[in-house]
């Protein structure tokens, strides 16, 4: 029997696509639709997830196409709609806008930008972009929104877009953004900083409970949950591996209070006074125990993982698998994204691992 998924349907998968040279990024692209997944993400840490995902509609026909995020305060509205209406066009219809807001000391502090309010920020600009997506083939009416705004004037008419509506899902750490991706989003994205208990406990009933308020049903939206994964036969290695991408997350402030509602405040404190005196993460990763890490990341054999990521499937429509990334050599992420996708394969039943 055929296992499924929160709404009944077939399991599926997503993968990261990272920033690579033309012949990897393609073949990798090319990898993940031969192994089954359903779409792939490419991430905003700097530069925009719009490029390699361009990149890879090129070689592929079927995988879908996600920016995983793209950050709403680092540009317009204006040049976020018209960047996924180009990559919706280019990929035939296979673009999803992720969207998040990530946090003030990564929006103000590395990128510049003003300071925001970003539940109302997010509000804004996917109504803006509605509002855009709708009208600029046909004449623009004027825009006025708490954080954009704009009259269009100087606008000329665009070409009709491939796709009336093109998903929007919104990125979401704690509760209120869960709630608002309930309410105005076609998706939520669950942070990776969720725990398997966590988003069980109080993720979903928080959006099922929210879609109600507006009379939405669950058949009708998305729930992408991003669990890390460190698949490794030897479970020692995976934990250590795991550490500093854990560590990384609990020395940012903003996530203080995310980690002590799971338990590990103590923990998160120690990080942010570590990355305060040194930047190195491995000068402060020894402050995540084993027992924290594994809260946050399925560590261990193909086995294990799939049994820790189960609970998952009554909430998720589909799982993203992504491998710890901090303070590891690109040969050993390499080597985990390569397990992930034995892992998918063997998962969804592809024969073209």
């Amino acid at each position: 029997m055929k296992k499924t998924n929160a709404i009944g349907e077939p399991r599926k998968f997503w993968a990261v696509l990272p920033v690579l040279p033309a012949p990897q990024l393609a073949g990798l692209a090319q990898q993940y639709e031969k192994l089954g997944f359903e779409g792939t993400f490419a991430t905003q840490v700097y530069g925009p997830p719009f490029v390699a995902l361009a990149a890879a509609s090129t070689v592929t026909s079927k995988l879908m196409l996600g920016t995983g995020i793209a950050i709403a305060a680092t540009r317009s509205p204006m040049e976020t709609a018209m960047a996924i209406m180009d990559l919706d066009r280019i990929s035939e219809g296979r673009a999803v806008l992720g969207l998040g807001s990530s946090i003030s000391s990564w929006t103000s502090g590395v990128f510049g930008t003003p300071e925001i309010k970003p539940l109302a920020h997010l509000r804004d600009t996917v109504a803006a972009i509605r509002h855009i997506e709708a009208g600029a083939h046909l004449g623009l009416a004027p825009y006025a929104g708490t954080y954009f705004a704009a009259g269009f004037e100087a606008m000329l008419q665009t070409a009709p877009p491939y796709r009336a509506k093109i998903p929007i899902w919104i990125a979401a750490l704690r509760e209120k953004l869960v709630r608002l991706a309930a309410e105005i989003a076609d998706g939520v994205i669950g942070h990776p900083m969720w725990s398997i208990d966590w988003t069980i406990e109080h993720m979903a009933p928080a959006y099922l409970d929210e879609l109600r308020k507006h009379g939405r049903e669950r058949k009708d939206v998305c729930v992408s949950i991003w669990p890390w994964v460190a698949i490794n036969d030897n479970k020692a290695e995976a934990i250590a591996d795991a550490r500093s991408t854990v560590a990384y997350y609990a020395s940012a402030v903003q996530y203080e209070s995310f980690f002590e509602m799971n338990g590990f405040g103590a923990e998160a404190r120690a990080c942010q006074a570590g990355i305060e005196a040194n930047k190195d993460i491995s000068s402060f990763n020894h402050h995540v125990s084993d027992e924290m890490v594994e809260t946050f990341v399925a560590t261990g054999s193909m086995k294990e993982v799939a049994a820790k990521l189960e609970p998952l499937w009554s909430v998720a429509n589909h799982l993203c698998p992504a491998p710890p990334m901090w303070n590891l050599a690109p040969a050993t992420v390499q080597s985990y994204l390569e397990r992930i996708g034995a892992f998918v394969a063997t998962e969804s039943g592809a024969t073209g691992a």
